[in-house]
């Protein structure tokens, strides 16, 4: 396996519905490098009944798997994650009052480079799988804000439409010192 240090883990975060898939893709292919995509959406779009604890615990453990696989598969540069283990741990907290240990203890033991988090300004688009539109959406971005700040992680918010998104990210990623 690569050294993890010469993996800069990238973490896209934020509510449902803001761009969270594209900006990932777009700046994988951008910066010529790998993204991990995100299984929740997979996962929950196949389910023929409503989600449980069970369930979300499931996907985190896919989560954790693809994490691996992909940081073996890169030996070194950008690593880019559509949603990781603070959406997660949210998730846990406001569905079910309660996230599995193993997952706080994930967040603490993982070096994060820089998250992303993508802002409430794109509209949010309801789909079958999507919970949380209006308030609840920037509830959840402060959610978000203030776990990557309690856990010691930088973070940039980053605003703006399709390329502009990009071009945004690729800004915060210089000013952070993560551009080659």
């Amino acid at each position: 396996m690569p050294d993890k240090d010469q993996v800069k883990w990238i973490i896209i975060s934020g509510p449902e519905s803001t761009g969270k898939t594209e900006l990932a893709k777009n700046l994988a292919t951008r910066l010529n490098t790998l993204w991990v995509p995100e299984y929740a959406r997979e996962y929950i779009e196949n389910l023929n009944r409503p989600y449980s604890y069970d369930d979300i615990e499931h996907i985190a453990r896919h989560q954790l798997a693809q994490e691996r696989i992909y940081v073996a598969k890169l030996s070194s540069g950008l690593l880019i994650f559509d949603t990781w283990f603070i959406i997660t741990k949210v998730w846990f907290d406001v569905v079910f009052g309660h996230c599995p240990d193993w997952i706080i203890t994930h967040i603490q033991s993982t070096r994060i480079d820089l998250f992303l988090v993508c802002s409430n300004d794109l509209p949010w688009i309801p789909d079958l799988v999507r919970e949380n539109g209006g308030k609840k959406r920037e509830q959840l971005f402060q959610i978000y804000c203030n776990e990557i700040s309690s856990f010691g992680f930088k973070y940039e918010i980053i605003k703006g439409a399709g390329s502009i998104r990009v071009e945004n990210a690729i800004t915060a990623l210089a000013i952070h010192g993560l551009m080659k």
